[in-house]
């Protein structure tokens, strides 16, 4: 199981928490087989859903992130509820692509920068939220900052990382981090933060060291000091069940649903963590009425 962890500066002129997502990001990548870039750009997606649902208000709320910038990883989804727990998937989970040229994985090579961020808030509310802003890097972390201060006017700072395996291609460890001034925050908070994160190490580098969610938020703003708000476990976990495929099969349409019932059987496969459904001719058959 993963942790987060949210603190609040005692001064209440901003809010930190942390993720260590490390075990989230791993299913993930035994769900989909993810390339080492791959898991890199779906497990940081993933750790930066965990983090917006966490503080979403509602148990039934969630958050959905979808980024694709016109790279050959095609759309990368992931899902949050209110409690962290998330769950996604990634467009081509075997692109492969050279280091960049500091050395990292390529996760924007592999998003592309030709396209948007879009956040879908689903409050409970009659219409969901939808915000949508151009992608800026595609490496997320960034992506993620500048969404926040377009579409929601908040100051951020993002941090998102995910250490792979060179040769197991399993994840090593994974987490990230994110600062939001609140309306209180004055121009001296904005500088000391400035300093705070100025020659922060990556959050891997913090995990790697054995770093938990906590000790994260403490070290990246030494110059406050934190009260912590709350803290929770945080998993990869799929909300699937065949009553939810049965609405979506209603979804596609009549005609669609009648070539269905002509197979014997339709099996239908989660995008999110590849369970397979399995519906007979008359079990579509009886959806089919139920449709109408």
């Amino acid at each position: 199981m993963g942790k987060i962890v949210r603190c609040i500066s005692q001064l209440g002129d901003l809010t930190i928490m942390a993720v260590e997502s490390t075990d989230m990001v791993q299913r993930a990548h035994e769900i989909h087989s993810t390339s080492k870039v791959a898991s890199a750009a779906l497990g940081r997606l993933l750790t930066a859903a965990s983090m917006m649902g966490a503080v979403l208000k509602g148990k039934d709320s969630s958050v959905t992130l979808r980024i694709n910038g016109g790279g050959p990883a095609g759309s990368v989804i992931a899902v949050s509820d209110s409690t962290g727990n998330v769950r996604g998937y990634i467009g081509d989970a075997s692109v492969e692509l050279p280091l960049n040229k500091k050395g990292k994985l390529d996760v924007g090579g592999a998003v592309g920068t030709d396209g948007f961020v879009t956040v879908i808030k689903d409050l409970g509310m009659k219409e969901p939220y939808i915000g949508q802003t151009p992608i800026v890097t595609g490496e997320i972390a960034e992506d993620i900052t500048s969404y926040f201060a377009s579409s929601e006017q908040t100051p951020t700072v993002c941090a998102l990382g995910v250490l792979v395996n060179p040769e197991t291609k399993d994840i090593l460890t994974a987490g990230g981090f994110i600062i939001q001034l609140l309306p209180t925050a004055m121009e001296d908070t904005i500088e000391k933060v400035e300093r705070c994160i100025k020659d922060i190490e990556p959050v891997t580098t913090m995990l790697a060291s054995g770093m938990k969610p906590e000790e994260i938020c403490r070290k990246v703003l030494p110059e406050f000091t934190l009260d912590v708000l709350d803290e929770a476990e945080v998993a990869y976990k799929c909300t699937c069940t065949k009553d939810r495929v049965e609405k979506a099969l209603i979804s596609t349409g009549e005609e669609a649903l009648l070539e269905m019932a002509e197979d014997e059987e339709t099996e239908i496969c989660c995008n999110f963590c590849d369970k397979k459904f399995v519906f007979t001719s008359e079990e579509i058959k009886k959806i089919i009425k139920k449709s109408k």
